[in-house]
């Protein structure tokens, strides 16, 4: 049986690609309507359907032509701020999109979900580190848009018989260490990536939003995840879910938090580039602190990440700007 991957062009949805052909799977297929994601991240073995999630009629069609039986779900809208800016267009591409996909899933037969959450779900915890069942209360739409999406998959799983694995992540960072995908969107928002733009030049400076949070140096405090490593997780999660596993919520982070300002050295550090930082007042949505308690997912996925480094994070994130940058100019 197949696996059907939505937004597998994308910066984390192309890495959960590459470690599934790792493993040996050739059965792996993409839908991505290109808006961030790449072709050229994808293997030339994949198959890659361009299309939106939300198209019944093509994904019922993809999923009959290839035969699957499992869905990991990807495509999403994801940057905090926009969310606030433009709640509606982030309840369309987040929430509405997800209930065609799952309604289209259903009917077709697909047996197992693997869901792309996050730690926005969680809004500004009063428990750090954030256990799995610490209740919900997001502060942004985005996160308010993918907790919604969560109930819905977890409702029909009861109703339909289906099921899922959902995966919350805290804050994705650094790219395959073997350099064949990474954070590639050209305005993205993630920390490390832009940090390392500015350590290149490519930007004038680097903007930190708030330093009077209650935090050890004011600056929001955050759990780095590296993208291979949660990579693996979802790859470990369809064994689980294939091998007649029960329907789980993880947590996917490692424990331990580190501060913007922090993360700003280390960058400086590794590039040997004092670049500049502009202080700059609080965005809204942005939680202080959130801190994955990640032993749930270590227990029953046995997952063993491989690149808890955020020295070696930083280098691979590094190392992708400049790639990336070389294949631009070309």
């Amino acid at each position: 049986m197949a696996v059907l991957v939505t937004g597998g062009a994308g910066y984390i949805g192309s890495h959960m690609v590459l470690a599934l052909i790792d493993a040996g799977h050739d059965d792996v297929i993409v839908i991505d309507d290109l808006s961030t994601g790449f072709d050229w991240a994808l293997p030339p073995e994949v198959t890659l359907v361009v299309g939106d999630v939300s198209d019944q009629t093509l994904v019922a069609d993809v999923i009959r032509r290839h035969g699957i039986d499992a869905l990991a779900h990807f495509a999403a809208r994801i940057v905090v701020p926009d969310s606030v800016a433009d709640p509606l267009g982030y309840y369309l591409a987040n929430t509405v999109k997800t209930r065609a996909l799952i309604e289209t899933a259903v009917k077709e037969g697909v047996k197992h979900v693997i869901f792309s959450s996050t730690a926005a779900v969680y809004g500004e915890p009063k428990v750090v580190p954030v256990p799995e069942d610490l209740v919900a209360s997001p502060i942004n739409p985005y996160g308010r848009s993918k907790l919604m999406s969560e109930w819905m998959i977890a409702d029909a799983a009861e109703a339909h018989g289906f099921n899922y694995v959902i995966l919350r992540y805290f804050n994705v960072a650094g790219a395959d260490p073997r350099g064949r995908s990474g954070q590639s969107t050209p305005n993205a928002t993630h920390l490390i990536k832009v940090a390392t733009q500015a350590a290149l030049g490519q930007r004038r400076h680097l903007e930190v939003f708030g330093t009077d949070y209650p935090t050890p140096d004011g600056s929001c405090l955050r759990d780095y995840i590296q993208v291979s490593d949660l990579a693996e997780a979802h790859r470990l999660a369809l064994e689980h879910l294939r091998g007649g596993g029960e329907s789980l919520t993880l947590n996917c982070g490692y424990g331990r938090g580190y501060s913007v300002l922090e993360v700003i050295e280390v960058v400086k550090r590794v590039s040997g580039v004092d670049f500049a930082v502009k202080l700059s007042p609080r965005r809204a949505g942005d939680p202080a602190r959130i801190v994955a308690k990640a032993d749930r997912i270590r227990e029953r996925l046995g997952w063993r990440p491989q690149n808890d480094d955020l020295q070696g994070i930083v280098t691979q994130a590094l190392a992708w700007e400049e790639a990336l940058t070389r294949r631009n100019r070309t």
